[in-house]
């Protein structure tokens, strides 16, 4: 069943107990300050009608209220866009909201909710947003989908959940807008409050099984080190050779991201959609456990033409550059720029039956035995015989403890008591940072 247009509806459906303390209730936009799954959040809801510069001038003022008071947004986006009849009045509302999303951003979370129509100026704001849900019942885009195709570009599902899903932008799917609030109810629930806030305790709970490392499976993988039933993905829809997602690993919230395996590549939207989680976790200081084990980046030029390595680099900044407590997990392969990019953690864990190496052990003996392979009889076993015995000797997780690219090797039966420790043992990380601006990593 999904949810009313009307503002009272949506924000009953959204609040514990439908209870909530109106701000504003006039207009295209209704407001409101409540509690929702028991954190203390303001939201902001669209009623279907054409947005007017007052009901932009509340959202503003519902950013700004919520950075001093350091509680979250959640912004219901329902609008058929802004009222025309006020001429430049409409532009300079949707630039003062572009604004104010972008002043807030990093200070409290902010999560879209598209129940309805979201285009224009709101898909902007939408799309800034930390996490955005979009019910299969709304739509949202920057071009309307009528406009594209009445241009020659028709795109089957333009404008739906699904579609933005697949752009990156969509960061969870729901069947109706009822679940979406529900939702983000949970979300606001597992997000710290804000940047100075520290992150949600829950009842911790035993993990669902142990990392099989026979049959790799990333959601399997993640599964093993966080606590029953408590994992919340995003970005299901894009990048798909890469997990990621919100759980809680003994009680605590912590952000996941893992590859799907040692034979599969990262394009670049995978690395994108990486970066992005872990600049999420950073700016709210949420700790990151990345669980390593892939083949590396896609090795094409195409790929770089196309952007691969400046997403490449971006995903290397990106980790670089947070000062969130940092957990790596060498489930597999780490070869590379893949360790270079992803390994990048204040404390790695090597599991028993991983590889780490500068190169693949194949492509390695064919330099560092090109001689007796020549020399011998069958190429491809010779190779194969010289790469097992590299790997045992110099990439095994033994190796990479010896050689200070893992902090300690671990069974993968032990993996989750390694990772709880880890996350106790960093519990008060503080960094200070270098006086600047801000950075210019490849965005």
């Amino acid at each position: 069943m999904a949810i009313a247009t009307t503002g009272k509806d949506v924000l009953a459906k959204f609040f514990d107990e439908g209870a909530y303390s109106a701000l504003y209730a006039d207009g295209a936009v209704t407001a409101a300050f409540g509690s929702a799954n028991g954190t203390p959040v303001y939201a902001v809801c669209q009623t279907g009608a054409a947005v007017a510069e007052k009901d932009t001038e509340k959202v503003v003022k519902v950013l700004d209220m919520a950075a001093k008071t350091g509680n979250p947004v959640v912004t219901f986006y329902n609008s058929v866009g802004a009222k025309l009849e006020e001429g430049l009045a409409a532009l300079s509302g949707s630039a003062a909201v572009a604004a104010a999303v972008a002043k807030v951003s990093g200070v409290v979370p902010q999560i879209a909710v598209v129940t309805g129509v979201c285009g224009a100026g709101s898909a902007l704001a939408a799309a800034a947003a930390d996490v955005c849900i979009v019910s299969k019942e709304g739509e949202l885009f920057l071009t309307a989908p009528f406009t594209s195709a009445a241009a020659g570009d028709k795109l089957e599902g333009a404008g739906s959940a699904e579609f933005a899903a697949m752009a990156g932008v969509a960061a969870i799917v729901v069947d109706s807008a009822e679940e979406a609030a529900a939702k983000a109810a949970e979300l606001v629930g597992l997000l710290p409050a804000n940047n100075l806030a520290g992150p949600a305790v829950f009842e911790p709970s035993a993990p669902a099984g142990t990392l099989n490392l026979a049959k790799y499976c990333p959601v399997e993988a993640a599964a093993s080190i966080a606590d029953a039933n408590s994992a919340v993905e995003l970005y299901a829809g894009y990048g798909k050779t890469v997990y990621t997602a919100l759980a809680t690993v003994a009680g605590n919230v912590v952000g996941i991201v893992a590859t799907k395996g040692a034979e599969d590549v990262l394009c670049r939207n995978c690395v994108s959609k990486a970066a992005r989680f872990v600049r999420l976790c950073d700016a709210f200081s949420i700790p990151v456990v990345t669980l390593v084990n892939t083949d590396g980046f896609v090795k094409s030029a195409s790929d770089d033409m196309a952007g691969g390595l400046r997403e490449a680099a971006r995903l290397a900044g990106t980790y670089a550059d947070a000062t969130t407590a940092k957990v790596a997990v060498i489930t597999g392969k780490a070869v590379g720029v893949a360790y270079t990019a992803l390994a990048n953690a204040d404390l790695t864990i090597a599991v028993e039956g991983c590889t780490v190496a500068p190169l693949d052990p194949k492509a390695a003996v064919t330099v560092l035995y090109k001689d007796e392979l020549e020399n011998g009889t069958n190429i491809a076993a010779d190779t194969a015989k010289l790469a097992a015995r590299y790997a045992a000797d110099v990439c095994s997780a033994a190796a990479a403890v010896e050689a200070g690219l893992a902090d300690m090797a671990v069974p993968a039966a032990g993996v989750r008591a390694a990772v709880v420790s880890a996350l106790d043992m960093l519990s008060t990380k503080r960094t200070q940072r270098l006086p600047k601006k801000h950075g210019n990593m490849s965005l």
